[in-house]
């Protein structure tokens, strides 16, 4: 029987810590201390856009605190594009005078003793998407500044680079960055052209995997502009399947940013968008106005067990294994030995959806408990396989532990 017992131990030991190493990050992260499980926190740009000011920022930050945001893990405020009008005679970047007339490093300043962190945007070119000045030629210069204004973390796009190389862009930045000794967190925004998961590890934070998200559950639109194109939420995760090895703590996958309660889907969808951010450990920066969020969208954003998922400190992205049609499992390993399940119906009629212990890595005959992270729930223990059913665009996640 000590035998026996000792066998199996040892296998559960074995398929706990070691079913996942072919997967497992393999580029050297920046060792600059942030950004250890994904950042969380918000962007003005998806709600927004150009129509950012210093009193709305202070607000939003007021209301990440009141809204308890904070409490459930949110602590970046990003200003996105069209916060800066120009360079002065010295060549430094100037805030809107108009939108900030205090200034960006006292809004950092209030940010900061709101007990949040503070962000910003710019450009590896020579012009920001919005057509304001960039960041190419003065990396080090506006580094210096950002540090001086209290920046925490940087959000830097791929708009009027020409022919500069990716690489050579975002290392330049990289190295302006950890030349001011301040800890920030380093977003590259670079859409995935360069496949920056092959190279970015070592330079930035994060880096996006794909172009630009669109609240809407699934396909591409273009632009106002007739330019091509936005992409539907599903898009973006078919994007991400086969990265996951890029992924963990200090480096990590970007999916671009969430739209929970912008209004272009369903509350379930919703549901489904945050919780498949959580499973591939993508950075949690919400785009809503969190000033008059629904009870909805909040219980959303601040579900805790499905943020925990997100944050685990193994620092696994989660990969899908198994898909029947609109059917498919998406499963993460966690820290402890479990394993955060999705049973996920992308088909607009309820299906039962099935996932068994071997696609987790388990025994067949194992008994395990398992818990449904949206409903707060244990379902008991179970042995083999769960099922159950899920609704029109549903997304079932649960925790399963041996």
């Amino acid at each position: 029987m000590g035998k026996s017992f000792f066998n199996k131990k040892f296998v559960l030991f074995l398929l706990a810590f070691t079913l996942y190493i072919p997967f497992a990050p393999t580029a050297r992260a920046w060792d600059n201390g942030v950004s250890l499980t994904p950042p969380m926190g918000w962007n003005s740009w998806n709600k927004f856009g150009c129509n950012v000011s210093e009193d709305m920022i202070k607000s939003m930050a007021d209301a990440m605190v009141t809204s308890g945001m904070k409490d459930a893990g949110y602590q970046y405020v990003v200003i996105d594009d069209c916060w800066q009008v120009r360079r002065d005679e010295n060549g430094f970047i100037v805030a809107d005078p108009q939108r900030f007339p205090s200034g960006i490093k006292a809004l950092a300043d209030y940010v900061h003793s709101k007990g949040l962190k503070f962000g910003l945007y710019s450009d590896a070119g020579k012009l920001t998407c919005a057509k304001r000045p960039g960041s190419q030629g003065h990396e080090f210069q506006d580094a210096m500044l950002y540090a001086r204004w209290g920046v925490d973390y940087l959000k830097y796009d791929w708009c009027s680079t020409d022919t500069r190389n990716a690489q050579e862009a975002y290392s330049t930045m990289h190295d302006a960055l950890a030349a001011t000794g301040r800890p920030i967190v380093f977003s590259m925004c670079e859409w995935g052209t360069a496949k920056p998961w092959l190279w970015a590890g070592s330079i930035g934070n994060l880096w996006r995997t794909t172009g630009d998200i669109d609240d809407h559950w699934e396909g591409k639109k273009k632009w106002a502009d007739g330019g091509c194109c936005s992409l539907g939420m599903l898009d973006i995760v078919d994007m991400q399947v086969g990265l996951e090895g890029a992924a963990g703590p200090g480096h990590w996958n970007d999916p671009d940013m969430l739209e929970v309660g912008n209004g272009g889907m369903t509350t379930m969808e919703y549901r489904s968008h945050f919780s498949l951010w959580a499973m591939l450990a993508a950075p949690l920066i919400a785009g809503n106005d969190l000033r008059s969020m629904t009870p909805e969208i909040k219980a959303i954003l601040t579900n805790k067990e499905i943020i925990a998922v997100n944050q685990d400190a193994l620092g696994l992205q989660g990969r899908r294994v198994g898909k029947d049609g609109n059917k498919e499992i998406w499963v993460k390993q966690l820290k402890d030995g479990s394993r955060a399940v999705i049973l996920f119906n992308r088909g607009t009629a309820e299906t039962e959806v099935s996932v068994s212990w071997t696609d987790l890595g388990y025994p067949e005959h194992l008994s395990a408990s398992v818990r449904d992270l949206w409903a707060g729930k244990d379902l008991g223990k179970v042995t083999g396989k769960f099922s159950a059913n899920v609704g029109p665009h549903e997304t079932l996640v649960v925790k399963v532990t041996p």
